[in-house]
């Protein structure tokens, strides 16, 4: 009787705890460890098997903790003093689904050269961190970033040469539901970290909300 009694206030205590989010399940089918058919040697530290198809398989585990760096990083510096840019298409609502959340500012498209280095220029900015989609799409920031001595956060698939990162997050840098994910797992790792958000909460939006839409052309 004493057994069935605390197993019953057990059964009662575990009902009305919060649903935990399985992150990693969550995020598995997105296509974000889905690499090429390429390796670099600076991206085999982060690739765990190919597929079938001859694709290299990034790990999800050192993705995720890479993303929990980053947030930690991103708050140290202050999200206001970050620029997000890409050249990637698929990267632009991400992005600004990412500014919108943290505050943190957007380029998108061409990077106009002399941004970060031509005080000169109009358009010249200090941003204290950078975030890039490409390594290789944003070969203009990264470049100019390097020069003016700026800390660089780069998503990077296994194609990718990443000598200039100075934090690398492996992902599937060219899917759009992929883009989705790593900038809504930046977002809601960022708020864990500043105390907005709990573990088992769920965000104001979701990965969808995050992704970019296909337009009609592609769709045809």
């Amino acid at each position: 009787m004493i057994l069935y009694v605390a197993w019953r206030r057990f059964k009662i205590v575990m009902s009305e705890q919060p649903e935990i989010i399985d992150i990693k399940k969550k995020v598995i089918s997105t296509g974000i460890r889905v690499g090429t058919q390429v390796k670099t040697k600076f991206m085999k530290q982060f690739i765990e098997k190919a597929s079938p198809e001859g694709l290299y398989m990034l790990n999800i585990d050192m993705t995720l903790e890479k993303i929990k760096t980053c947030a930690k990083f991103i708050n140290r510096v202050g999200a206001e003093n970050i620029i997000a840019c890409s050249g990637r298409q698929y990267a632009g609502i991400p992005i600004e689904k990412f500014c919108e959340m943290t505050g943190a500012k957007q380029l998108l498209g061409r990077f106009m050269p002399g941004t970060l280095t031509n005080p000169s220029l109009p358009y010249y900015i200090e941003p204290k961190l950078i975030l890039i989609s490409d390594p290789e799409v944003d070969v203009q920031a990264l470049i100019e970033a390097t020069n003016a001595g700026i800390p660089i956060i780069g998503i990077a698939n296994t194609d990718n040469v990443t000598s200039k990162l100075d934090v690398i997050i492996p992902a599937n840098n060219r899917g759009r539901k992929s883009l989705a994910t790593i900038y809504w797992l930046l977002v809601r790792q960022i708020l864990i970290e500043k105390g907005e958000l709990k573990e088992n909460e769920s965000m104001k939006y979701e990965i969808d909300d995050f992704e970019a839409k296909m337009i009609e052309e592609e769709i045809e």
